[in-house]
């Protein structure tokens, strides 16, 4: 057995040092290599985590504004219909307040009752019948059809109503038909202003 301290055994310690030396590197260079590629992948991962969340965002922000928009035509649509069961309301109220005789109480009955279930279903729908009157002329709910010369109301308050209003979540269907007091002199004071 050679020994310890030999030259044969320094040569091959030299050897085996030079030997594991390119394998570290190697080992180096491939870790190094592996780090960068999960680096990489890491990077990409985050990049598709990103994509990823504001696409979700931009489809929930799609998706609510679809169904606002469908809320939205619903409300016109039944807005629509609504305007056209307006005058059938009308005509109801003509008829009741034309037949007050005895011999018209069953029909008028009958009348009433379906006058009424119209009402409660227009009403259900979202429909707020106005009736302004005692109160203040508003040209954006109030149509003023005739103006009287008063000292008794204040100036601008509605004196009868012709027609009522309806309004339909916030949104004038009809404005209201109505006479607007005013105060004698004031109109011809605006008109010379």
């Amino acid at each position: 057995m050679p020994d310890k301290d030999s030259p044969f055994n320094t040569e091959n310690s030299a050897q085996n040092a030079a030997a594991e030396q390119p394998d570290d590197a190697k080992l180096a260079a491939e870790a190094a290599t592996a780090d960068a590629e999960i680096a990489k992948l890491a990077a990409d991962l985050n990049e598709l985590r990103q994509t990823l969340m504001r696409r979700q965002a931009d489809f929930d922000n799609y998706r609510k504004r679809i169904e606002k928009e469908r809320a939205e035509d619903a409300k016109r649509h039944t807005a629509r219909v609504i305007e056209g069961l307006i005058p059938v309301i009308d005509g109801f109220e003509h008829a009741l307040a034309a037949h007050r005789e005895a011999e018209y109480e069953n029909y008028r009955k009958g009348f009433e009752l379906i006058y009424k279930q119209l009402v409660d279903n227009v009403t259900r729908l979202g429909v707020e019948r106005t009736d302004p009157l005692g109160k203040q002329f508003d040209p954006h709910l109030h149509q003023a059809m005739d103006r009287t010369e008063t000292a008794t109301h204040e100036d601008g308050t509605i004196l009868q109503v012709f027609q009522p209003g309806y309004l339909f979540h916030g949104r004038v269907l009809r404005p209201a038909m109505v006479r607007v007091a005013v105060h004698p002199g004031g109109a011809s004071k605006e008109a010379a202003n």
